[in-house]
């Protein structure tokens, strides 16, 4: 069985980051969309909270799972029994961090490949961070993010308003 894994924080997921895991689950006899626990980053979302929104845009790909993880991802990838790193790529700057991070982790585990998948082009413009953004300053992202997602941003931004955070 072929078992890649899709790393990242997805904070929270967008329509390019489902665009990547369905195309992936076409390739692939299991994906794992596996959520990063950065204890250097504050996130919109909490870890469970991020896993709980992923799932609920997922649940049309049964050869897809979601799993937290902190630590080294190749030490990840060897509990999973995965050999494939999927990342999903917008532009040139996006492949300069990757093929870095692509050696490192080869060299850490020579077994594990990276493979690139270029996003659509309809979603090259997008990321996480410009979709907090875009809320926080009072917009919204019409067809960048599942309805329930969207939902959710705008509830967090209104209890952090009301929090004064």
């Amino acid at each position: 069985m072929k078992i890649a894994v899709y790393p990242g924080s997805f904070d929270p997921i967008t329509m390019g980051h489902l665009n990547i895991i369905e195309r992936c689950s076409k390739v692939f006899d299991k994906v794992i969309v596996a959520v990063l626990i950065n204890p250097d980053k504050t996130p919109l979302f909490t870890i469970e909270e991020r896993v709980e929104l992923i799932n609920k845009s997922i649940k049309e790909y049964s050869s897809v799972e979601v799993k937290a993880f902190s630590g080294l991802l190749v030490k990840f990838m060897a509990q999973q029994n995965a050999s494939v790193i999927v990342k999903g790529l917008r532009a040139i700057s996006d492949f300069d961090f990757e093929f870095s991070m692509a050696l490192m982790n080869r060299k850490l585990n020579p077994d594990i490949e990276t493979m690139f998948l270029m996003t659509e082009d309809r979603y090259a413009f997008l990321s996480s961070s410009k979709i907090k953004e875009i809320y926080m300053l009072g917009g919204t992202s019409e067809g960048l993010l599942p309805e329930h997602i969207e939902q959710s941003i705008l509830k967090k931004i209104a209890q952090k308003n009301h929090d004064g955070i």
